[in-house]
């Protein structure tokens, strides 16, 4: 944790929608002029796309089916864990991009399921903001966690997840809903060990509860919208949260608990809104004096 160089570390698996997330945080940054510096956790995979396949082959091969992107061992937690470190220390790190596709091959010149070459990252900015599986680790190997100032945790209901993931992965990766079955089937063992035990070191938490039928994630034919769903933001320390003035502001939002505010999910960029500007602007004046 660094006062002079701020993180902000966003986690949550595959589909639970830190990359929309993402976008909210943008708009602060970009009303409060401050400049921020995006470090994405795909880029601290450890295998370029046909490395994972080959070895996940390899792991299949010996009986393995539990290794996934989720798994601590897919990825270079270390190399996270310095990134962290030297940005909160210095102000200084270097990061990559991992290319999903082509337009991202276009764009960067490197072929999809290829990373770009680790580049330092500009010396003039205000926060580093990171989104991914693995931004509040703490495990016998890294304490990602410590180093952030910011952590929260975005945790649709499992169903919800497994929705927006079939979605997702058919519509702009052309998979089949088969394939990502077995991918999620996969991924539920780093899922339950890797994932889920961030979300006790993260400051704050939104779970996105829907309220329509989603019993059957595999045959859903749309996502739950905004309009059918509740979101529960859990504070982990809620000193200084001033939740009279959140439920005035958003309309149809109760208390359900001492630390925990439940907000219509149409609600949720609002909420965050208000929630996040006021750290922010505290993050970056108390690094400004230093």
């Amino acid at each position: 944790m660094s006062r002079q160089h701020p993180i902000i570390s966003v986690t949550g698996s595959s589909g639970a929608g830190t990359s929309t997330i993402k976008h909210t945080f943008e708009q602060i940054f970009r009303r409060e002029k401050v400049t921020a510096v995006t470090i994405e956790g795909d880029s601290y995979h450890r295998y370029n796309r046909a490395e994972m396949r080959a070895e996940l082959q390899k792991r299949s091969d010996n009986r393995d089916e539990t290794f996934s992107h989720f798994s601590y061992e897919a990825n270079d937690l270390k190399a996270l864990e310095e990134t962290f470190r030297l940005y909160g220390e210095t102000g200084k790190a270097k990061t990559r991009k991992y290319v999903h596709d082509e337009a991202g091959a276009k764009k960067y010149g490197v072929a999809a399921g290829e990373f770009t070459a680790w580049s330092a990252i500009s010396d003039d900015t205000d926060i580093m903001f990171y989104e991914g599986l693995h931004g509040a680790v703490v495990n016998s190997e890294v304490n990602i966690a410590q180093y952030a100032d910011l952590k929260i945790g975005i945790v649709p209901v499992v169903n919800l997840e497994w929705i927006q993931k079939i979605h997702r992965d058919k519509e702009s990766r052309g998979y089949s809903t088969e394939a990502v079955t077995d991918v999620i089937l996969r991924r539920m063992h780093a899922y339950v060990h890797c994932i889920i035990p961030q979300f006790t070191e993260t400051d704050i938490n939104f779970q996105r509860v829907p309220v329509v039928d989603t019993s059957n994630p595999f045959v859903a034919r749309w996502i739950p919208t905004a309009d059918e769903s509740l979101v529960v933001i859990r504070f982990k320390d809620p000193r200084g949260i001033d939740f009279s003035y959140l439920t005035h502001m958003i309309n149809g939002s109760w208390m359900s608990r001492a630390n925990s505010i439940v907000v219509p999910g149409g609600k949720m960029d609002l909420a965050m809104q208000l929630i996040f500007t006021p750290m922010i602007e505290r993050l970056v004046m108390q690094s400004r004096r230093r």
